[in-house]
């Protein structure tokens, strides 16, 4: 599928990761409804973009439904769906004062593993509908994991399971879907420029930095928006997770 080829949804779609997708997609031709719930921030991507923000919480099931049939009425069809909703979810298992509250876990899992699948669904059922294309593609379907998945670090318990359990499913949803034309595909960040990373002393972004082998630097959000429009583009990448990281392995801590 070529990107001016694209109508697509981008969850998480009003800032970071999410929103330099969206970019990448709209400044090659192609359409992106951005989905989030950030008000403040959907407007102002929506004038920037000249794109439609929809608010959507990505764990509420008829939310998702009834958003993800605007993001197709807006584009006039869906064939992506890409997954960049998430929350941190930091916290030790075992705290100082008290052990994890379970419902930090579970909100944890809810928002980012359940929240994507529920958008994935929700979209296959919209692409299994399509005019078949190159291939016989309809659709792509792209999740946002984490290199946490693979090495969690202290305090990462919740996140990396949530971000474990993406990795996990993209296989099994790329074959049962493959029928239908539609591909899986999951993204494996490392350690990337965020709000968060420009709020810490230059010291601690400097160590970051230092820990990547090369380039030893942190990743940028256009590099993420790069390899997503790869996926969209190369028909045969279909059921993997590809780490885009540098090279990097988290320490335990």
């Amino acid at each position: 599928m070529q990107l001016n080829q694209v109508k697509a949804l981008v969850t998480g779609g009003v800032s970071g990761l999410g929103l330099a997708v969206a970019r990448h997609i709209i400044a090659n031709g192609g359409k992106a409804t951005l989905l989030d719930i950030n008000d403040e921030a959907g407007a102002a991507a929506e004038a920037e973009l000249n794109t439609r923000y929809i608010r959507t919480d990505v764990t509420s099931e008829d939310g998702v439904i009834a958003s993800v049939e605007k993001a197709a009425e807006a584009n006039g069809g869906l064939n992506v769906a890409m997954n960049c909703a998430g929350i941190i979810g930091a916290g030790r298992v075992l705290g100082r004062e008290a052990p994890m509250p379970l419902s930090f876990f579970a909100n944890t899992i809810n928002v980012n593993l359940v929240g994507s699948f529920n958008v994935a669904k929700a979209a296959a059922n919209v692409m299994q509908n399509n005019e078949p294309g190159e291939d016989g593609e309809r659709g792509v379907i792209i999740n946002t994991s984490s290199v946490a998945a693979y090495e969690g670090q202290i305090g990462q318990a919740a996140y990396s399971a949530s971000k474990g359990g993406l990795v996990g499913m993209t296989l099994p949803m790329a074959r049962e879907l493959s029928r239908f034309g539609i591909r899986v595909m999951t993204i494996a960040p490392g350690i990337f420029w965020t709000p968060m990373v420009d709020g810490m002393p230059e010291h601690i972004q400097e160590a970051l930095a230092a820990s990547i082998p090369f380039p030893s630097r942190l990743g940028r959000a256009d590099e993420f928006a790069v390899i997503a429009g790869n996926i969209i583009e190369s028909t045969y990448l279909n059921g993997t997770t590809i780490r885009l990281d540098g090279a990097t392995r988290l320490a335990p801590k």
